[in-house]
């Protein structure tokens, strides 16, 4: 017998998280859902609100309370399902697991919890909610008044398809950088000066210039020489940059849907039909 198991969070991360918990714990994705609040609509008077697109602004039902009544069989006076959808319009996100057993939604139960859904009741009453029961015995007395003993109805009940979205990782890339040395090698023509001496007879007479040089002193001449410098510069070469571009493809989902359909007989028109009550 399939049950589903509640949790409701703060923020969608926490709900993200739960789901992945969830997932992690061998439950499949496709019993698991995740619906955030519609914080990003226009309309300042439906954010805060699970829209459901098949109600009209107008309308004082929306899919949380459609869903929360559905989803405990009860009728617009329930006050569980009530006190459920309030909790929900003051929580950011919930998930909604569909367990096969009652042992998988035991299990289910624990995960959302160490992963911090919130107390409905302790919510409900910290966001005022009140009993909407007694309201209703002081208030709806035209409701009650109206009723007649030996009446008997059949409630229609319609089931509305509430696509929600969760976010999955399918891929992405990281930049790692490491760095390695490799051996270079460049070129330079380097000088160097040596000093020879040469030495060569001469028979001529003196001149005035010689006479001038003819007294004691020293004569020299230096070498030099070249020697490479190495120095290294660090520049930039090359940028590599991470991004991402985002895409939107609609998806048609197809399911179905269940509806209560009453067909009313007419049981004295089979009364007259039938043969036996005939003279």
């Amino acid at each position: 017998m399939t049950q589903t198991v509640i949790g409701m969070f703060d923020t969608a991360a926490q709900a993200q998280s739960a789901a992945q918990q969830l997932a992690a714990a061998g439950f499949s994705l496709d019993h698991v859902d995740v619906a955030s609040r519609n914080d990003d609509d226009n309309a300042t008077a439906n954010r805060g609100r699970y829209r459901n697109t098949n109600h009209t602004e107008e309308s004082t039902s929306d899919s949380v309370s459609d869903f929360f009544s559905n989803l405990f069989g009860g009728d617009d006076d329930d006050d569980t399902a009530r006190r459920y959808a309030h909790a929900a319009r003051e929580s950011g996100s919930l998930v909604t697991v569909h367990a096969h057993s009652a042992e998988n939604a035991h299990q289910a139960a624990e995960i959302l919890d160490r992963c911090g859904a919130i107390d409905v009741n302790e919510r409900a009453e910290q966001s005022g909610y009140k009993n909407q029961a007694a309201t209703a015995n002081t208030t709806n007395t035209n409701a009650v008044a109206n009723t007649t003993e030996g009446e008997v109805s059949a409630k229609v009940i319609e089931e509305n398809l509430q696509v929600g979205k969760r976010v999955e990782q399918t891929g992405g890339a990281r930049l790692h950088s490491r760095i390695i040395e490799r051996p270079v090698e460049a070129s330079v023509r380097l000088r160097e000066e040596h000093v020879h001496v040469d030495r060569k007879p001469v028979d001529r007479p003196a001149t005035e210039a010689d006479f001038e040089a003819f007294k004691e002193g020293d004569i020299e001449i230096t070498e030099s020489a070249e020697r490479a410098v190495v120095g290294k510069e660090a520049r930039v070469v090359e940028e590599v940059t991470l991004g991402k571009e985002v895409t939107e493809r609609e998806e048609t989902v197809h399911d179905t849907v269940r509806k209560t359909e009453v067909d009313v007989e007419n049981l004295s028109d089979r009364s007259a039909n039938d043969p036996r009550r005939q003279s």
